[in-house]
This record gives structure tokens, C-alpha cells and sequence, in this order.
């Protein structure tokens, strides 16, 4: 028995093309127990997820939270199901859509845009292999992590080096590092926020919340909480905002070690103690919407606030797939697909 993968069939005369990979972190099938237990299993058995020894972390994730999580998970997400299923599957298809749109608009030929998710489905090995039965020679892996981490964005380059070692013919492959400081990130972030104080009006406290980290991951080299602090930067400067006006923080913790402080749930309690009636909660670090954004956040975080003693919360949605961010990431894209593409967005190799 081979150990690679079989090839897909070709012709002569084929004519090679370019692909481009969007991939977000997953989500259950169904906000089921047992749906999110299958989920949870991939996603804690993830050496980059969680830095324990096997010996140490496997009777804990088995015996313990693969038996507790699971439910409590499930509760979260039927919270936020929608008709069409996971919102973090929604945006992310409705993302792959738009920006293939979008960049048909100046291609010659239609470039190939798929989605993936590292954990659940679709996965990342059957839409690469995928893209390769649609002749693509070059693909473009695009991690949807503005901010670089070990366990979000390098996971997904170990999950590409895993496909690369089961394929005979390998296509040339680069892949997205962050794009935490891209000036159109940031524009785009900056324009969800002010078109919601065009509605609105503006708050007492903008909170950048992002996704928190294990300290000790910072400790040993990991870039995230700089990239996190300079995003937040460069929004806030967009912004034109004073330092009284804006704070970060950092959410979802698990497990019993410390993690990247200040924790969210800590200032908004802090503020409706504090007196501040109103907070707007943006979310820079996440790009689609998902459960830590709408339930977490949305829910959970809205009630700490205003039980503390808070009156008015809002939650910016994530950027999604509204217009003004698939054109900042197709800006990304193209300049990661240069040297494949020329200035009209034509394919060099196929002569299109």
C-alpha cells in the first residue's frame, strides 16, 4: 500500500492554476454533546493547543473534560445555532464567496477560493486534495488569524506539512504568517466600529477583546500578545481615540494556569462597578463570529457587565464577509499571490 495519496488524473495540455485556501479554527457539526465531544477531541488533542506531555494530558482530557465539556459546550452553542447551521461556518463559506467574486473581477480566469477548517469540517487534507483535482499547481493557505499564535496559525502550517508528506506531487504552497498590522485590516476593523457609532453614538469604552493564551506561551516566544497590542494600537490611533477611551483584554481562559491579562470578564465587571453605563465590546482577533464572539461576549459578557451594575452593552459584530473587509483580503491575498499573478490579475503560468 502507497503511502502517499492518489494522484488526480491529468491530461496533456492541462492547464495549471492558482487556489486559495481560507482556513478558520472549526466548529461542532451540531450543538450536541456528542457532536462537540467528537470536535473537542480533534481540537484538545493538539500538541500546539495544549503544551503537556501526552502521558500527563491524555487521562486528563479522557477521563475528565471529554466527559464534563462537552455538554456545557453544547448548551453554549444551541444558543447560537442559526437555521443555516454554525455561525463560524456561515461567515467563513460566505467569505470564501464573496472574495472569489471579488477577485474574478479583475482574474482573467477565475482563481479557485475554498474554505477549511483545521478542526471539524471540511477539512483542510480533503480540500487541498480538492484544489489539486482542480489543477491547481499553486495554492495559497490563508490562515484567517489576524494575529500570530503557535496554537492557531502554526497548527495550521503543521496540518499543510502533513498533507505535503502523504503527496507525491506537491504543488508550490505558501502560506499567510499574521496580518495583524495590514493597513486594511486595520481599515476595515476601524470601519465596522465607526458605522456602528454612526447608530449608536458613542460609548463610554470601546474593549478590544482578543483571545487570550497561556502566559507562559509568551514566555517561551510566542508573538501573539505583541501583535495583539499593537493591533489594538493602530485601531485605536485610526480611531483618533484618547487612552481614556479604549482598553484591551483577553478572553477565554481554560484550564487552571494563568493566561494573558487583564481578563475580560474582570473589566466589565469592573467597569459596571466603576459606574461606566455604557461599553461597546469589538473583537479584533476574531474575523468571523463565532461562539466566543456572540456567546461569550454577547451573552455571558453582557450580563456580567450589567449585573455589576453597567446599563447599556454592545457587541460590534466580527468583520464577516462585509465589503469593506473581502477587499482589504483580497488586497492581502494579491500581494501574497504575487509573482503568480500579474498586475491584471491574470494567471502567469496559463497564459490566460
Amino acid at each position: 500500500m502507497s503511502r502517499f495519496d492518489p494522484e488526480p488524473k491529468r491530461c496533456d495540455g492541462t492547464t495549471s492554476g492558482t487556489g486559495i485556501l481560507l482556513v478558520n479554527l472549526g466548529t461542532p457539526e451540531a450543538p450536541t454533546p456528542r457532536a462537540v465531544r467528537r470536535y473537542l477531541k480533534q481540537f484538545l488533542s493538539d500538541p500546539r493547543v495544549i503544551e503537556l506531555p501526552r502521558a500527563l494530558w491524555w487521562p486528563i482530557l479522557n477521563g475528565v473534560v471529554l466527559n464534563t465539556r462537552p455538554a456545557q459546550s453544547a448548551q453554549k452553542y444551541a444558543r447560537i445555532w442559526t437555521p443555516e447551521g454554525s455561525p463560524l461556518m456561515v461567515h467563513t463559506r460566505r467569505l470564501a464567496d464573496s472574495l472569489r467574486a471579488r477577485l474574478a473581477e479583475t482574474a482573467r480566469e477565475p482563481l479557485a477560493v475554498d474554505f477549511a477548517m483545521r478542526y471539524g469540517e471540511p477539512s483542510m487534507p480533503q480540500t487541498l486534495r480538492r484544489l489539486k483535482s482542480e489543477n491547481c499547481d499553486r495554492i495559497l493557505v490563508v490562515p484567517l488569524y489576524p494575529q500570530y499564535a503557535s496554537s492557531t496559525t502554526a497548527s495550521v502550517f503543521d496540518e499543510v506539512a502533513a498533507f505535503v508528506r502523504r503527496t507525491r506531487t506537491v504543488p508550490a504552497i505558501r502560506m499567510i504568517g499574521h496580518f495583524h498590522d495590514h493597513p486594511a485590516y486595520i481599515a476595515a476593523l476601524a470601519g465596522v466600529v465607526r458605522e456602528h457609532w454612526r447608530d449608536r453614538g458613542r460609548p463610554d469604552k470601546l474593549l478590544m477583546s482578543f483571545h487570550g493564551l497561556p502566559h507562559n506561551s509568551i514566555e517561551r516566544g510566542d508573538p501573539y500578545h505583541d501583535e495583539c497590542r499593537k493591533t489594538a494600537r493602530l485601531l485605536a490611533e485610526t480611531l483618533r481615540l484618547n487612552e481614556a477611551d479604549w482598553a484591551l483584554s483577553f478572553q477565554s481562559r481554560f484550564g487552571r494556569l494563568e493566561w494573558l491579562k487583564p481578563y475580560t470578564s474582570s473589566i466589565l465587571a469592573d467597569y459596571g462597578r466603576q459606574g461606566l453605563r455604557r461599553v461597546d465590546v469589538v473583537c479584533p482577533g476574531f474575523v468571523s463570529d463565532c461562539l466566543e464572539t456572540l456567546e461569550e461576549i454577547g451573552i455571558e459578557g453582557k450580563q456580567t457587565f450589567l449585573a455589576a451594575g453597567g446599563r447599556e452593552f454592545w457587541l460590534l459584530p466580527c468583520l464577516n464577509e462585509g465589503d469593506e473587509w473581502v477587499h482589504a483580503l483580497a488586497q492581502i491575498v494579491r500581494e501574497h499571490l504575487d509573482g503568480w499573478l500579474d498586475e491584471t490579475g491574470r494567471d502567469r503560468i496559463s497564459g490566460a
